[in-house]
């Protein structure tokens, strides 16, 4: 099977200051991957330069074997940003109707209904407008579309971001499901207990370096902590080097 994404030596700067130099890793089918750093160290940049959102300086991605610049590379490809805001205008159920429609899909109500629940978004709030949603209302909104879609590959940018407790054991249920129904997923999130409980392998980025990938054990092994947030803040005070 191809490999859902390749990322060789990619480099990105933004006025002379690079964020991104010689990001090199590849993603396997069916995992789960788990892409940490604190803020404004080039998470975000990474994701878009994978969607040809932004054009990198140096390097190459490919998704399933196709070049990002490919419009095809993104076929199978679901995604969900950071700050997610659908129009306000819209109806929940139109908007997953338009975001199925990019893919050539059908809206199915049915199927629909039961991943909003499954999500813990109540179903009944599909037919009202967005604009009348919640912060996490709205983000689950989100997050049903992009699973609908029913993609091979999933990228979710801090997916967590505006959800409670309750619905964040959902979503990380949902996509242990989605990995075991054979798909591919990328995210990032500040809530490192999530990606170490879901997280096949993670990727830790500091200083405009992927300085480590591995399972999350290899990762608290190395750094001698017994949680994931102790081990993180370990690895950047020490440096990358460590």
């Amino acid at each position: 099977m191809t490999q859902p994404l390749q990322i060789k030596d990619v480099h990105k700067s933004f006025s002379g200051r690079k964020v991104l130099d010689g990001i090199n890793f590849s993603l396997e089918g069916e995992e789960i991957f788990g892409l940490i750093g604190l803020n404004g160290v080039g998470k975000t940049t990474l994701i878009k330069s994978m969607l040809d959102l932004i054009n990198v300086d140096e390097g190459a991605i490919k998704i399933f074997g196709v070049s990002s610049k490919n419009l095809k590379a993104r076929c199978q490809l679901s995604y969900l940003p950071e700050k997610f805001q659908p129009s306000r205008y819209l109806k929940g159920m139109e908007y997953l109707d338009l975001a199925l429609s990019y893919y050539g899909c059908q809206l199915n109500v049915e199927k629909a209904q039961a991943m909003a629940a499954a999500l813990d978004l109540d179903p009944k709030v599909l037919g009202a407008r967005v604009g009348s949603y919640s912060k996490g209302m709205g983000q689950k909104l989100g997050l049903v579309g992009a699973f609908l879609v029913d993609a091979a590959f999933l990228v979710l940018d801090e997916p967590m971001s505006g959800l409670d407790p309750s619905a964040r054991i959902k979503l990380k249920e949902q996509m242990l499901a989605s990995r075991a129904a054979g798909k591919t997923l990328f995210f990032s999130s500040h809530i490192l207990a999530d990606i170490d409980e879901v997280c096949d392998r993670i990727g830790v980025i500091h200083d405009t370096k992927l300085f480590f990938i591995g399972t999350p054990d290899e990762f608290k092994q190395q750094y001698r902590e017994a949680s994931l947030e102790k081990a993180f803040l370990n690895s950047i005070s020490v440096g990358v080097a460590a």
